[in-house]
């Protein structure tokens, strides 16, 4: 069994879109990040970093395994069900490069977009043009990618896939057109049609936010720093 650390944004569909297509026995815990139950104590015991996702591995050998940041979580599943990695090591190379790329690019890239679109609009221009400008260079780069294959690496979709697509899933809301990117609109689409992949991201929708934060919320989410971002 797998205690899943979830609130519905990317990083938390990806590991979603994991779970679901390995067939794993997990249960959900919802974190609410309005409330700041991120914080609390018990939480960062698992996720030091105060963020989703986490898991809880208790089908280890010894004591169950706690593990925070998504990469390292798809990282673990992959090599937990011997699924959605390659064996040989050209193909696990290229895996943790373009897991790396996502967790290091494109999802801080379109994180910061959705900050501006959804919490700062027309706040501050410069911010918002450089961070949608870099997420419209992230998308170019996946264009280039998938000129050739079918997905991130070679013809087998992977954990790489899973770690990208979400972030790309949003692109519209944010603002992107992606009929500049037929090949990142196939590859969002072929993604899109795997039931794992429908089921992750509809997990714990009704959590999802249905209006704009209020005050409180605002300072939870956004005012955070070394002194404060800890349960007080």
């Amino acid at each position: 069994m797998i205690d899943f650390y979830y609130w519905p944004t990317p990083n938390g569909w990806k590991v979603a879109i994991m779970l679901e297509e390995c067939g794993l026995d997990y249960r959900v815990i919802p974190v609410n990040i309005g409330r700041g139950e991120q914080f609390k104590p018990e939480f960062l015991a698992i996720s030091p970093n105060n963020r989703m996702p986490a898991i809880v591995d208790h089908d280890m050998d010894g004591e169950p395994l706690p593990i925070f940041e998504s990469g390292a979580i798809l990282m673990h599943l992959a090599e937990k069900t011997g699924r959605f990695m390659p064996t040989d090591p050209r193909g696990r190379k290229e895996i943790r490069e373009w897991l790396f790329w996502q967790v290091g690019n494109l999802g801080p890239m379109a994180g910061q977009v959705s900050h501006f679109v959804n919490y700062a609009s027309g706040e501050h221009p410069y911010a918002a043009e450089r961070y949608n400008n870099e997420y419209n260079r992230c998308l170019g780069v996946l264009e280039r990618r998938l000129e050739e294959r079918e997905y991130l690496v070679g013809d087998d979709y992977s954990i790489a896939d899973m770690a990208a697509w979400p972030w790309v899933l949003i692109a519209k809301p944010l603002g992107q057109n992606l009929e500049e990117f037929p090949n990142v609109r196939r590859w969002r689409q072929d993604v899109k049609e795997r039931p794992a992949v429908q089921a992750g991201v509809d997990l714990g929708k009704e959590y999802r936010r249905q209006a704009p934060p209020d005050e409180e919320e605002r300072k939870i989410l956004f005012s955070q720093n070394s002194r404060t971002g800890h349960d007080s």
